[in-house]
């Protein structure tokens, strides 16, 4: 007699019969499972058969996947995947072209399925097509589908990229680099060939010397949003997997023509809306771009280098122009210079050289400083002979200033942090502008003398100027401006005033107070509100969320949404288009009972992390939870879009297990939800200073006669 747990009821159809419902026995063979099945429909030959999914991913049900099988699933019997494979290679084969096509699209559909694809693959199937490409004798159409049934049966990783013949990387480069061809064709070669150099290096210099960058950049000026993406990844592909001197010729050729122009006209000022996918290689980009000034910004000022100290010395010279300076003997030039370093804002006036010794920003703080001196004299003079007239205490040094500066837009900027493999926040004003970090250092300098000015700033008050400076520049470029210009209107009109009233907003959002009767207050309150949280978690779970898989190898835009029921008993899940906006309940046709769900994992803990361990970056991992069910042997893996859905979905399921919530976002509102409560408590005690302690009871008088006695009036 089976065990009740390892009974799960199901409906299996078949076209032109009456479903089945059947209680299946997870202990009982699938071979034999499938024969009963066979026989209540009197066919024969169950070994031509299977069993695969009737929803959604149409998946065939094998003894390694059919414990994912739940009550209530629909199956369907239909043919074996070998048999289907053995059909479809046959088809492929045809003298008929209708069924050539026929058969081929339907592989491109079927080739999802990794039990299909190896049986597929096992009668060199793959080998097939790589034929068919070779000769290129088929229709468009044809092709289409030819390529992308490939795509799919390489996706599984069974056969290795390495293997493919350079006939067929020609012959696939050839639909990239033809100007008059199918867009799906071009779409699909752009995706093969930018899993061949992700794959490894004698791939890439194939690619590499097969794809013409004239061509890529082409197809980044098309219309059509997926090549455009498509072209861009395999853009990104390529500069990613280059050794440093090729990436340097690649960059440089991109340069001369005018990548970044081309980018910002038809990609990030087209009518359209920019793809989250899209955002990401646009990131990717900046990022790499960005990376060249690395080297600079970690290599020290050699002190017996002269061009170094020729800049350094340019730069004195043209704040302080004198002219009989060769005339004076040795001495007294030496202390002219020394007098004029400092005036310069040079910590160490008699060797300036050692304020450029830190790393970073190292020399970079040397190309940044020579760079507005040489592209805004006028703006550099007017800004050192401003501050070598005020007063030594009041004085902004440039120096030191153009420094510390330099340092904090290495770190707003990220450079010297590899790309992420998620990240989408790149700076439209990246692609507006040629030598982004010397523009905005100019921009930015001058902010920081008008900011030091309105603080009327001493020495003593440097690091608040530049802690102000650097909340300007956050500020301004999460707005996310287009252009330089518009970067300098905002980021000048947030001036000091505004970032007091911002930060004064802040605070108030923030504020507590810690009077012991307010802190007794707030834990009379903390349940309640506790509550309050804990049903918007769970709200906000029945709402659901879209997430992405992501692969280890290359970024995938596939998705997949899950959601809690308004009965808070299931899970329902499943995988959605990315244009799908808050999917039905009843298209989700996975589910996972709330009652089975055992555990919550996260970070490192989890299955998907600890397969993938050494690839995942650390971003990746504070995103990543899991929950496991049945027996603990099963488990559902998400990666969330943003933090902010990781401690939502982490909350709520703790309360659905019974668990206490502790995420940060779960702290941080409580705390805004006790600071706004406490604040209408105490409404009516405004500007009433509170006591620490309660006030001491009075002794009781020594007598009451002051009482009045009303039972005597009575009488």
């Amino acid at each position: 007699m089976p065990q009740q747990k390892d009974i799960v009821k199901i409906a299996i159809q078949m076209p032109g019969a009456y479903p089945q419902l059947i209680q299946l026995d997870q202990k009982k063979p699938l071979s034999a499972v499938i024969k009963e099945v066979c026989d209540g429909w009197n066919l024969t030959g169950p070994d031509n058969y299977a069993l695969q999914y009737a929803d959604g991913v149409q998946t065939y049900i094998t003894e390694s996947n059919r414990l994912d099988i739940k009550n209530g699933c629909i199956l369907r019997l239909t043919k074996a995947p070998g048999r289907c494979a053995e059909d479809l290679f046959k088809g492929i084969q045809s003298s008929d072209s209708g069924v050539r096509c026929d058969s081929l699209k339907e592989l491109a559909n079927t080739s999802t399925d990794v039990t299909f694809a190896q049986e597929f693959i096992s009668r060199d199937g793959h080998l097939l097509l790589v034929k068919i490409v070779e000769e290129s004798k088929e229709s468009n159409v044809i092709m289409t589908h030819t390529l992308k049934g490939f795509m799919e049966l390489m996706d599984h990783g069974i056969v290795s990229w390495e293997n493919l013949s350079s006939v067929f990387i020609k012959k696939i480069a050839s639909f990239v680099n033809a100007k008059p061809t199918d867009a799906s064709i071009q779409q699909v070669s752009l995706d093969i060939l930018e899993s061949m150099v992700l794959s490894g290096h004698s791939l890439f210099l194939q690619v590499k010397q097969e794809v013409t960058m004239e061509r890529l950049i082409a197809h980044l000026q098309v219309t059509n949003q997926q090549i455009q993406t498509k072209a861009m990844a395999l853009l990104m592909a390529l500069l990613q997997t280059a050794g440093d001197s090729d990436r340097q010729d690649m960059f440089a050729f991109l340069n001369k023509k005018n990548l970044r122009q081309y980018i910002y006209k038809n990609i990030i000022h087209s009518s359209g809306a920019v793809q989250d996918e899209m955002a990401h290689y646009l990131y990717v980009l900046q990022s790499v771009t960005l990376n060249h000034l690395e080297p600079r910004m970690r290599t020290p000022l050699d002190s017996y280098n002269q061009e170094q100290r020729d800049i350094l010395h340019g730069l004195r010279q043209a704040a302080f122009e004198t002219e009989s300076e060769n005339s004076l003997s040795h001495e007294r030039r030496r202390s002219l210079c020394a007098k004029e370093f400092k005036k310069l804002g040079f910590s160490n006036n008699s060797n300036p050289g050692q304020d450029l010794v830190r790393t970073p920003p190292g020399l970079l703080a040397l190309d940044t400083m020579y760079y507005f001196a040489a592209r805004y004299p006028d703006a550099y003079s007017r800004f050192v002979l401003e501050n070598s007239s005020r007063e030594d205490k009041h004085e902004c040094p440039f120096a030191r200033s153009s420094i510390q500066l330099t340092l904090i837009l290495c770190e707003i900027l990220r450079i010297g942090e590899p790309p992420s493999e998620t990240r989408s926040d790149y700076h439209p004003i990246f692609f507006s502008q040629d030598r982004l970090m010397e523009e905005l250092f100019c921009v930015c300098i001058q902010l920081l003398n008008k900011t030091w000015k309105e603080m009327r700033a001493t020495q003593e008050d440097f690091d608040k100027v530049m802690q102000v400076v650097r909340e300007q520049i956050t500020r301004t470029l999460s707005s996310k401006p287009t252009s330089l210009e518009l970067f300098k209107n905002k980021v000048n009109a947030l001036n000091y005033s505004e970032i007091l009233k911002l930060r004064q907003t802040e605070r108030l959002h923030q504020e507590e107070t810690l009077a012991p009767p307010v802190l007794e207050l707030k834990e009379r309150l903390k349940p309640e509100l506790l509550e309050l949280i804990r049903q918007q978690r769970l709200n906000r779970l029945c709402q659901g969320t879209m997430f992405r898989k992501i692969s280890s190898r290359r970024r995938q835009d596939k998705l997949w949404y899950c959601r809690l029921s308004p009965n808070h008993k299931m899970l329902h899940y499943g995988d959605v288009e990315e244009d799908t906006e808050n999917p039905p309940i009843e298209t989700l046709q996975e589910k996972i009972p709330v009652a089975d769900i055992k555990g919550l994992l996260t970070g490192k803990d989890c299955a998907h992390m600890k397969e993938n361990k050494g690839k995942q970056n650390k971003e990746v991992l504070d995103l990543a939870f899991s929950i496991t069910y049945d027996v603990e042997e099963y488990s559902l893996n998400f990666i969330a879009p943003s933090r902010t859905d990781f401690c939502l979905w982490t909350d709520g399921l703790s309360v659905l297990l019974g668990r206490e919530m502790s995420s940060e976002s779960m702290r941080s509102e409580l705390e805004i939800l006790l600071s706004m409560e406490i604040k209408l408590r105490l409404l009516d005690l405004e500007n009433v200073p509170i006591p620490d302690s309660a006030p001491v009871i009075p002794k009781p008088p020594s007598n009451y006669n002051f009482c009045y006695d009303f039972s005597q009036t009575e009488q």
